[in-house]
C-alpha cells in the first residue's frame, strides 16, 4: 500500500522509524489522511494572539493581525504576524500640522486625538474638546473690543483688544482718583475687565467766611491741589426788611494767592446782605455763602443785629454785634430743603437754640446734594431781628447702593442705604457690547426715582449681550457697577425665496444672510421631508440625519448645510437635489411625482443655548407654494 497516496491534500507524507506516515500541515490538524481541518488560532480572541489594540483574522492554515484605527504596527506594514515581535503602538496624529484648524490646539489620545483652543481663542458653534471631522466647533480669536469708558477719565497711549491686552485709565485734567490710575484688562471671556477708576473733579473748598469792620469779609481756602492764584466772583445782594425792598446787587471781582483772603466792600448801613463766594470759570469750588446785617449810624449798644457764616459745610457761626458778654440769647432755626431733580422731595426742620456764648455754633443735620433755606431770627430782640442764609449740600462721598444684583436676566435689585421713606434719584449709565458682532454698541443713559429701600429696575436690553451697568445714587459720588449678561432668542429669518418651474430640472432656493440680532448665527440647514411629516416635524429637533444613514428617504434627511461664515453678504442660490454636497451632507435628488416639504432651519448658538427657526415649502409634483 502506497502510504504518500492516501495523505489528505493538507498533509505531508513523512518517514519515520522506517515507516511512511502522514502529518498535517502548519495550521490544520486531523488524522493527516481522512481529515486536516483549519486550525483556528483567532478563537483565543485577538488580544492573546495578537496583543493589544488588534483584530485577528483567520486564514486556510494560518492568520494574520491589522491594528485598529489609531495605532500602527512597528513593522510599518498593514498586517503583521506577532511572532517576530511586531506589536500596535498609538499613532501620534497632532504630528500632522493644522490637524485642528486655526486657533485649535491637538491633543494625543490613546487611538484617536482631541483639539482644544488654544490660549486667546474661545470655541464657536460647540463646546470643547472637538474633533475636526466630526463637530462645527471652531476657534475663533478672542477679541475684547472696545473698552468701556470712565466718566471724566481717558485711556493712556495705545492699546490692542486681544487676551491679555491692557488699558491704562488717567482722570482728566481738573480730576484726580485715588489711586491716581487703574488698569482693565481684557478677558478670557472675550470681555474687558470694568474699571475701578472714579474720577472726582478737583473743588476748591472755601471755608471760615467771617465779617469784620462790618463790611469786610474773610475766608479760608483747603490748602491742597492749588493753583498760585486764584480769581473769587464775590455776589453782593442787600436787602431791607421795612420797607421789603432790594436795595443793592452788585458783583466784586478779586484774584490773590493768599490762603486767607479778604476784602472790604461798599455796602449800605442798615441792610440785610447775603454774599456769595465761588471761584471764577474755570476753576470750580462749592459756593460758600454768609449773610450779615450792616449797622445803622445810630446802632445802640445792643440791638439784636448779628451775622451768620458757614463752616465744614453743613454748620453755623452767629456772630453778635452785643457788647453785653455773658448774656442769654435764644435763636429760633426754621430749615427748608429741597432738590432741584425731585419735585416731591422735602426736608423741613425747626427748632430754638439757647445760648450765652458771644459766637455760638450750631451744625446741621442735613441731607447730601440738597439745597437748603436756612432763616435764623433772634427772638425777645428790640426788632426780632432775621438772617436767611442759603446752603447747598454736597455729594456724600461714601457708597449708599448696596447688594446689587441681577434676576430675570434684564432686572436689577438693590439695598438703599438712605433714610427710610425720603425719595432718591439713581443715575443709569449702560454699555453693550457682543464679540461676535463687532459694530454693535448700544449705550443708554437715563434716571429714575424711587422712595423704596429695595428699588428695582427692569432694563430694555438686547439679547446676546455682555452689558456693563453703572449706577450711582444723585446724593452719592460713589457708583457700583455690574455686569449682565442676556441669552440669545430666536434668529430672525432670512430674505429667501423658493422657485419651481413645472417640469422644470430642480426647484431652487435662494437666500441671504439674516442679521444677527438676537445673537450668533451658526448655520443654515435645508432639509427634505415626505409632505406627510410635515406636521409632527419640530424645528428644535436635532434628530435629523444624513440622506445615507436613513434606510429610506421616509423619514425625511438634511439634505444642505451652511455655516454662517460660509453664507455670503449677497443672495446664494442652493438647487434642491443637485447631487453635490453641502458641508457633510449630500443633496439627494427629488423623486419625480413625489410630495414634498422643504424647509430652511437658521440655528443660533451662543453660552451654551441653542434656538431655531425655520422656513417651509410644499413641493406637489413640482408645484410649490409657501405655507
Amino acid at each position: 500500500l502506497d502510504v504518500c497516496a492516501t495523505c489528505h491534500e493538507h498533509a505531508t507524507c513523512q518517514q519515520r522509524e522506517g515507516k511512511k506516515i502522514c502529518i498535517c500541515n502548519y495550521g490544520f490538524v486531523g488524522n493527516g489522511r481522512t481529515q486536516c481541518v483549519d486550525k483556528n488560532e483567532c478563537q483565543f480572541g485577538a488580544t492573546v494572539v495578537c496583543g493589544n489594540h488588534t483584530s485577528c483574522h483567520n486564514t486556510p492554515g494560518g492568520f494574520y493581525c491589522i491594528c485598529l484605527e489609531g495605532y500602527r504596527a512597528t513593522n510599518n506594514n498593514k498586517t503583521f504576524i506577532p511572532n517576530d515581535g511586531t506589536f500596535c503602538t498609538d499613532i501620534d496624529e497632532c504630528e500632522v500640522s493644522g490637524l485642528c484648524r486655526h486657533g485649535g490646539r491637538c491633543v494625543n489620545t490613546r487611538g484617536s486625538f482631541e483639539c482644544y483652543c488654544m490660549d486667546g481663542y474661545l470655541p464657536r458653534n460647540g463646546p470643547e474638546p472637538f474633533h475636526p471631522t466630526t463637530d462645527a466647533t471652531s476657534c475663533t480669536e478672542i477679541d475684547c473690543g472696545t473698552p468701556p469708558e470712565v466718566p471724566d477719565g481717558y485711556i493712556i497711549g495705545n492699546y490692542t483688544s486681544r487676551l491679555g491686552s491692557q488699558v491704562r485709565y488717567a482722570c482728566r485734567e481738573g480730576f484726580f482718583s485715588v489711586p491716581e490710575d487703574t488698569v482693565s484688562s481684557c478677558t478670557a471671556l472675550g470681555t474687558w475687565e470694568s474699571p475701578k477708576l472714579h474720577c472726582q473733579e478737583i473743588l476748591t473748598k472755601i471755608n471760615d467766611v467771617s465779617v469784620f469792620n462790618d463790611t469786610c469779609v474773610r475766608w479760608q481756602i483747603n490748602s491742597g491741589r492749588i493753583n498760585p492764584k486764584i480769581s473769587y466772583v464775590i455776589s453782593i445782594k442787600g436787602q431791607r426788611l421795612d420797607p421789603m425792598e432790594s436795595v443793592h446787587e452788585e458783583t466784586v471781582n478779586l484774584t490773590t494767592d493768599s490762603r486767607t483772603p479778604e476784602v472790604c466792600l461798599s455796602l449800605y448801613p442798615g441792610t440785610n446782605y447775603t454774599v456769595n463766594i465761588s471761584t471764577a470759570p474755570p476753576r470750580r469750588s462749592v459756593p460758600a455763602v454768609i449773610g450779615f446785617q450792616t449797622v445803622e449810624d445810630d446802632l445802640l449798644e445792643d440791638d439784636g443785629r448779628f451775622n451768620i457764616s458757614i463752616f465744614n459745610e453743613t454748620c453755623l457761626k452767629l456772630n453778635r454785634h452785643s457788647r453785653k458778654v455773658g448774656s442769654e440769647h435764644t435763636y429760633q432755626f426754621t430749615v427748608l430743603g429741597q432738590r432741584w431733580y425731585l419735585a416731591n422731595f422735602s426736608h423741613a426742620t425747626s427748632f430754638n437754640f439757647t445760648t450765652r456764648e458771644q459766637v455760638p455754633v450750631v451744625c446741621l443735620d442735613l441731607y447730601p446734594t440738597t439745597d437748603y433755606t436756612v432763616n435764623v431770627t433772634l427772638l425777645r430782640s428790640p426788632k426780632w431781628h432775621s438772617v436767611q442764609i442759603t446752603i447747598a449740600t454736597p455729594p456724600a462721598v461714601k457708597q449708599t447702593i448696596s447688594n446689587i444684583s441681577g434676576f430675570n436676566e434684564t432686572c436689577l435689585r438693590w439695598r438703599s442705604i438712605k433714610t427710610a421713606d425720603m425719595e432718591e434719584m439713581y443715575l443709569f449709565h449702560i454699555w453693550g457690547q457682543r464679540w461676535y458682532q463687532k459694530e454693535f454698541a448700544q449705550e443708554m443713559t437715563f434716571n429714575i426715582s424711587s422712595s423704596s429701600r429695595d428699588p428695582e429696575v427692569c432694563l430694555d436690553l438686547r439679547p446676546g449681550t455682555n452689558y456693563n451697568v453703572s449706577l450711582r445714587a444723585l446724593s452719592s459720588e460713589l457708583p457700583v457697577v455690574i455686569s449682565l449678561t442676556t441669552q440669545i432668542t430666536e434668529p430672525p429669518l432670512p430674505e429667501v425665496e423658493f422657485f419651481t418651474v413645472h417640469g422644470g430640472p430642480l426647484p431652487r432656493l435662494r437666500l441671504r444672510k439674516a442679521k444677527e440680532k438676537n445673537g450668533p448665527i451658526s448655520s443654515y440647514q435645508v432639509l427634505v421631508l415626505p409632505l406627510a411629516l410635515q406636521s409632527t416635524f419640530s424645528c428644535d429637533s436635532e434628530g435629523a440625519s444624513s440622506f445615507f444613514s436613513n434606510a429610506s428617504d421616509a423619514d425625511g434627511y438634511v439634505a444642505a448645510e451652511l455655516l454662517a461664515k460660509d453664507v455670503p453678504d449677497d443672495a446664494m442660490e442652493i438647487p434642491i437635489g443637485d447631487r453635490l454636497y453641502y458641508g457633510e451632507y449630500y443633496n439627494a435628488p427629488l423623486k419625480r411625482g413625489s410630495d414634498y416639504c422643504i424647509i430652511l432651519r437658521i440655528t443660533s448658538e451662543w453660552n451654551k443655548i441653542r434656538h431655531s427657526r425655520c422656513c417651509r415649502w410644499r413641493v406637489l409634483d413640482w408645484a410649490p407654494w409657501l405655507l
